[in-house]
């Protein structure tokens, strides 16, 4: 019975695989319910090829399921995969991962963009409006992330190294 258990939660976190890639979004939001009472972060990534692809190209997508205790559960997708009315499709730009944390002098924002340099970053400010993009000669990432508040692009500061971006803002 236990087995069972495991196997079904197992398949519940399946929900995007290569045939039903937008399939299964009422699954995903089930899942997210149960992290509501429970707090906590579900992540769920990989890689798919596509013959329609340019060569050596990928598409990546993933998304994160995250959960306050008793709060709304929020997903954010990420990669280089996005839907359209004529079905997935796959763009050579990624959305990088990204994570915010609200502390109590700054706000801290996490993205994840491996294979490119510092020098290929560019970062702009405008009030609660982040955008991050950069591009080396094999990836490319771009990421507007709203705010949860105003903020100065004076009091920002940033740091890149080992494909994270780390970027403080004081408040």
């Amino acid at each position: 019975m236990e087995n069972d258990k495991n196997k079904k939660e197992e398949s519940d976190l399946d929900v995007f695989g290569l045939g039903g890639l937008f399939k299964g979004i009422e699954k995903l939001v089930d899942l997210a319910g149960k992290l509501q009472n429970e707090g906590g972060a579900i992540n769920k990534e990989g890689e798919i090829n596509l013959d329609h692809l340019k060569k050596g190209m990928k598409g990546v997508y993933g998304f994160t399921i995250k959960s306050a205790v008793g709060g709304k559960p929020t997903v954010e997708t990420f990669g280089n995969i996005r839907k359209t009315p004529e079905g997935p499709k796959v763009e050579e730009e990624r959305e990088p991962m990204t994570d915010i944390f609200d502390e109590k002098e700054e706000l801290v924002i996490i993205a994840e963009m491996p294979g490119i340099e510092e020098n290929d970053i560019k970062i702009d400010l405008h009030e609660d409006i982040l955008d991050i993009s950069a591009e080396s000669k094999t990836r490319k990432y771009h990421k507007e992330q709203l705010l949860p508040l105003k903020v100065e692009k004076e009091k920002m500061e940033f740091k890149y190294n080992n494909g994270i971006l780390e970027i403080r803002i004081k408040k």
